[in-house]
């Protein structure tokens, strides 16, 4: 579980609520009262629900917000340790034989290394390993976009919406400008609407794909270390020539962290 994200929404919205029950005589929770309203709930976040309902199937509007899950969870990426294993495929290669890889590929629990280390063994040509390999990074990566996208959308929904909540309110407040008691009403919903879209979009739904962005960036990275590990493994290059490869792809503090190449693979 990521503390980071969970800390952060509640601190979000615990400050908000401060700033709500907090006035001149002290702390006030009756004033939470003052924010909840259901026509504003239902044109802010039902209309934005709706719309985004009707962007997409059912099956992947569904899928799109389950997925809303995934930046509560720590992913379970090592750059270092996946470093490591390529070193240490590449020593097995160069004392045993590409051969050789096929059984230490069994061990793997990371399907895309495991599928590279397969179509080495199986004799592919380089240039067509990187296609294949690249082409399946590309489908992951795209299949991470269109879940980032489905709350960047998701994101302009909300403000959208609670736009044409306030539009609503002042509409109706204008129709009743001779009966003051109706004006407080319709002034509220329209800037309820508003607060709940831009709460849509900056609480949950932009934090969710920066989170996911983030989690991207991390992946694709690691696999394209797999990648380079892979095809220097099948070109025979020293096992130190691929790690201070490899460790190109990380910042200084974590090159540091991992040795700062002081310990690289057999000669």
């Amino acid at each position: 579980m990521d503390l980071a994200t969970i800390i952060g929404l509640l601190l979000c919205i615990g400050l908000v609520v401060f700033g709500i029950v907090n006035g001149d005589s002290g702390i006030d929770f009756s004033a939470m009262q003052h924010f909840v309203d259901l026509p504003s709930v239902f044109i802010t976040i039902g209309g934005s629900i709706s719309c985004m309902f009707a962007s997409y199937t059912i099956k992947d509007f569904l899928t799109n917000m389950k997925s809303f899950v995934l930046i509560f969870k720590v992913p379970k990426i090592n750059t270092q340790e996946i470093i490591q294993k390529i070193i240490d495929l590449s020593n097995v290669a160069r004392k045993e034989g590409l051969l050789s890889l096929e059984e230490a590929a069994s061990d793997l629990d990371d399907a895309f290394l495991k599928k590279g280390i397969l179509l080495i063994v199986d004799g592919t040509d380089p240039e067509l390993v990187r296609a294949i390999m690249e082409t399946e990074l590309a489908s992951v990566e795209g299949r991470h976009n269109n879940v980032v996208s489905f709350y960047e959308r998701f994101a302009a929904m909300g403000p959208a919406w609670g736009m044409i909540g306030t539009l609503i309110g002042l509409v109706n407040m204008l129709y009743n400008m001779e009966d003051s008691s109706k004006i407080g009403p319709a002034m509220a919903v329209a800037l309820l609407t508003t607060l709940y879209g831009s709460m849509i979009a900056n609480w949950l739904c932009l934090p969710a794909t920066f989170k996911m962005k983030n989690f991207n960036g991390e992946e694709m990275m690691v696999k394209e270390i797999m990648i380079e590990g892979l095809l220097s493994i099948q070109a025979g290059e020293n096992p130190r020539v691929i790690e201070e490869k490899l460790k190109s792809f990380l910042s200084p503090a974590q090159r540091q962290l991992a040795g700062g190449g002081d310990e690289g693979g057999e000669e």
